[in-house]
Order: C-alpha cells, then structure tokens, then sequence
C-alpha cells in the first residue's frame, strides 16, 4: 500500500500508477490495456474537441469491514454510459468491456485503495470521447475509452452535516428532450456560471425546470428528494440524469417499508417537508439545511443536521458498500 496521508485526501485527482484505455474504429471494439501514460495524443479537430463528443461516469471501489474490496454497481454504470454514447452518436462501450477495464484498472492500482478505517475510497472516471478528425458538423467513427482511477478522501472529513442552496431561475442546466439525463460533458459546462455564483456566496445551486422554472430538477451535479408525509419524493423529468445513488436509496426506502413517489415536484413543496438532501456517487446524501429563493424573498429552513430518513439511508447505503451488512439485491462486486 503506498505511503499516503488518507485522512487528508479531498476529492481531487491523485495520480495512479497505471490508467486503462481501449479504442474502437468503425464501430469495432479493441481489447483494453494498461499504460502508464497519462496523456493522450488529438488531432484539434477532433470531434471532442470540436463539438463535445464526450460522456463519462463515476463510480467508487471500497475496502470493507471484512477485507474484502467492493465495487460498487459498476454494470449500472456501464449501461448509462451506453446511453450517453448512443444519445451523442458514439459506439457504446460493451457492458462486459466496460466492467474488464474497471476491474484492470482496480488491479494494477490497488496500492491506491485506502484502508477501510479511513472512510476514503479509489474512485474511477470512465471517459469516452470521439477522436475522429472533423470540420465539418457530424458525429465521429473513432473513440477512445478510458479509466482513470484516483484515492479521494471521503466527502464529509468532519461529520455528516447539512449544507445550504439557493434557488436559480435564470440558468438552465439542460432543456427537457435535450442531453440533461445523459451524463455528458456540456451539461455540466452549462452549469458553472449558476454553480460558481452559488459558491462565491458559500452556497450550492438547485436549478429548476427550464420551461415553467417552478419544478425542482437538479441539485448542482446531483438529484434531490425529499421527505414529505413520511414519503421519499424526488423529481422525474426528461431533464435530468438518472442516478444510481438515487435507485438506490429508492429501493432501500422500499426495504423499510418507506412510500416513494418519483414525478414533478414543485419548488412550494419544500415547506411541507420535513428534510431533503442531494445524492450522487461523491456524497451519497448530503442533506439539506436550508434552500434560499431570493426572487420570492423566502427561505425553507431543514436544520443544520440530518433528517433521521436521511441518516438510516445512508448508513444502509454504506453498511453495503463497505461489507457491514448483506448485499440483498447484489449491487456489488466482490474481490
């Protein structure tokens, strides 16, 4: 194991020894290989380049309770970024590929994953870009895949703890029937002049619908749900990504015995529940503790500390993740 500080990790890139790529031309599939070459070589007129043909994905890899190393849902994974591929007129990666290169790149790097007292975890960015040379506007025939492993601390070194939003009605994020529930590059570009503005007031983004902009969508990169009247509610709509983290929690709360209501939900809504949260691979939840609407002048108030939903969702999520309890639904790979 190397000779890392992993309580001071963030969740930032920290170079791996080894990243795996594989290539297709034409449609075909190579076979994946390791490097140690953490560059690659683009014509600028690339179609990446030139008209952001790129998807990618996120997913984490934990050292449990038991010694033994999870992935977590990775074939979920590998099937949304087949839809982000077909969605932007790539060759999706085979799921059987996608899987091979995130288990290759977990062994060549598994000085990398952290203890499991640690909390922290090896992260893998799968990229897929067109490489094709173009000028003029169409989709490319060459893609490059790849996985970028890197150690990211975990994402509450402190405490589980709240964090505040503000509302934003004058961003759009992604338009309902465009790229918004596909995990590819411009959505997020399209976000940071909402997300930085957000930040520099110590604050994070909650974008609403594009069109009647009074539908919660997306917290910054991540899904919202609520609790309201004891039920999980969280948003459906064309524009945003579906998220793995999110199907999970919703079948824990079905576990538990806990209703859970996927469709519109209205920004008024937030005064009548009793916590909410975003969810994504980075956090899991980060609850909620205030949402500001500065053009209504109202702020909805959740408290600093979690909701007890929030709490038992999350610690069941984990208790999977790291071996603490049975994987009933075999979410995991197990090494």
């Amino acid at each position: 194991m190397k000779d890392i500080d992993w309580s001071k990790l963030g969740f930032h890139y920290t170079e791996t020894d080894y990243i795996v790529r594989c290539e297709c031309h034409d449609g075909v599939w190579g076979k994946p290989y390791v490097t140690n070459d953490k560059y690659v070589s683009l014509h600028l007129s690339a179609t990446c380049l030139q008209y952001g043909q790129e998807a990618f994905e996120g997913l984490k890899a934990f050292r449990g309770a038991d010694g033994k190393v999870r992935v977590f849902r990775m074939e979920e994974n590998a099937r949304r970024m087949a839809r982000s591929a077909e969605a932007l007129c790539m060759s999706p990666v085979p799921e059987d590929l996608f899987c091979e290169a995130i288990i290759l790149a977990l062994d060549k790097n598994m000085d990398f994953l952290p203890p499991y007292e640690t909390g922290a975890t090896l992260y893998f960015r799968p990229l897929l870009i067109g490489t094709t040379p173009r000028l003029g506007v169409g989709p490319g025939r060459d893609f490059l895949f790849v996985v970028i492993p890197s150690p990211i601390g975990p994402y509450f070194p402190v405490g589980f703890h709240g964090t505040p939003f503000i509302v934003n009605r004058h961003v759009d994020r992604a338009a309902p029937f465009g790229t918004g529930q596909y995990k590819v590059g411009g959505n997020y570009a399209a976000s940071f002049r909402a997300t930085e503005a957000a930040h520099r007031q110590g604050l994070s983004c909650l974008f609403l619908d594009s069109v009647e902009r009074k539908y919660i969508d997306e917290c910054g990169a991540a899904n919202f749900f609520g609790i309201k009247d004891g039920v999980y509610v969280t948003p459906q709509s064309t524009s945003i990504l579906p998220s793995i983290t999110n199907n999970s929690l919703m079948q824990l709360a079905r576990d538990k015995g806990i209703q859970v209501e996927q469709r519109r939900v209205l920004l008024e809504e937030l005064s009548d529940m009793t916590e909410c949260g975003a969810c994504g691979t980075a956090a899991v939840i980060s609850p909620i503790s205030r949402v500001i609407d500065p053009d209504n002048a109202r702020i909805y108030e959740f408290g600093d500390e979690p909701g007890e939903v929030s709490k038992m969702l999350y610690y069941a999520l984990k208790d999977i993740q790291y071996g603490r309890t049975e994987d009933k639904h075999g979410w995991c790979y197990v090494k």
